[in-house]
């Protein structure tokens, strides 16, 4: 589960987006979000599918089930 983690904190970091904006489009506080990619908390099931549509992967990809980042439709 650690991936998880490191993979939506690399995903933004690429995306150039600071957690706030992620936090805000989750409807959060950014330090709620930023305890997802501590790995403080554990990400609800809802928050994970919110990412992966949000930067087009998948929920996979996103728990390092598979490397690769694009989405199957």
């Amino acid at each position: 589960m650690r991936n998880v983690y490191k993979r939506i904190r690399d995903l933004r970091e690429d995306s150039d987006l600071k957690q706030t904006t992620v936090a805000q489009m989750l409807g959060m506080s950014q330090t709620g979000y930023s305890k997802y990619e501590t790995g403080e908390n554990d990400i609800p099931t809802e928050v994970l599918i919110k990412l992966a549509e949000f930067y087009n992967t998948s929920i996979d990809y996103l728990l390092g089930v598979t490397d690769n980042p694009k989405r199957n439709l």
